[in-house]
């Protein structure tokens, strides 16, 4: 998955330039060495070097003392973003819903969109996970969900935006790994011996997901659940379909996959 590059929008960095510009003409208010543009540039360099708890510090100064110029904004879009980077995910949260009410025409909007939906993002979750095997059903969904909205907001909003194709891919691998999650709950009920509750997230999946590669398990496990409750007609039209839609299905070979291997896990 590709990671974030930490960008901002050109047209933005030099709106704020011109300000910082015409801002050097005049005499600032309090010493030059405490100055919001000194302030800023040295919080912009702790970011660079990764200090992000020494940059969220001087920042909350800068948004301070800079307050209603275009170097408050970016020092709040900085602010979102070492909040995230230190897992403060609350703080910018509503840093970013803050930038988003106020400054609606903003044209740095689609970024604090995208950091929006990043700060939701969780990186270890679905098939593409390689480090973690945490239990699907012990991480926050709805954070994923959360993401995804914010994604769609940027991509209907700004379907042009730098920040738009990844985007895209990141709310296709969110419904993926919403999709397997379904069907994770829906194997676990099933080797339980819990077929109701089996036949019905099966169902769910196969509703909300239809265009995700889960269909075909989801397929599985209905047929499966049905079979086991004794259901036989729903049974046949579930299998029916199975057949005709995955006419070579492993699951139809194989079953389901092994109690033990990790769900995200295909070999």
């Amino acid at each position: 998955m590709k990671r974030l590059l930490y960008l901002v929008r050109p047209t933005f960095v030099l709106a704020l330039l011109a300000a910082l510009v015409a801002a050097c003409g005049s005499t600032p208010s309090y010493d030059d060495k405490d100055s919001a543009e000194k302030l800023y540039a040295d919080a912009r360099d702790d970011l660079s070097a990764g200090s992000y708890d020494r940059a969220i510090k001087t920042l909350e100064k800068v948004e301070g003392r800079a307050a209603g110029t275009l170097l408050a904004q970016q020092a709040q879009l900085e602010l979102a973003y070492a909040y995230w980077r230190t897992g403060e995910r609350a703080q910018a949260q509503s840093t970013l819903d803050r930038f988003i009410k106020l400054h609606p025409s903003s044209p740095a909007l689609d970024y604090a969109m995208y950091l929006k939906g990043l700060v939701h993002f969780n990186d270890n979750l679905g098939i593409l996970s390689s480090i973690s095997r945490q239990d699907i059903s012990e991480r926050d969904q709805q954070a994923s969900r959360d993401a995804y909205q914010a994604f769609k907001q940027l991509v209907d909003q700004f379907p042009n935006s730098k920040y738009a194709a990844d985007a895209r891919l990141r709310m296709d691998y969110i419904v993926n790994a919403l999709a397997q999650y379904e069907l994770h709950v829906a194997r676990y009920y099933y080797r339980r011996g819990a077929y109701v509750a089996a036949a019905n997230r099966a169902q769910q999946a196969l509703r909300e997901y239809q265009q995700t590669p889960s269909i075909e398990e989801a397929l599985y496990i209905l047929a499966q659940s049905y079979d086991k409750l004794g259901l036989e007609q729903l049974r046949d039209d579930a299998d029916r379909v199975l057949k005709q839609n995955y006419p070579d299905s492993r699951f139809l070979r194989e079953g389901l996959r092994r109690p033990d291997t990790p769900w995200w896990q295909f070999w």
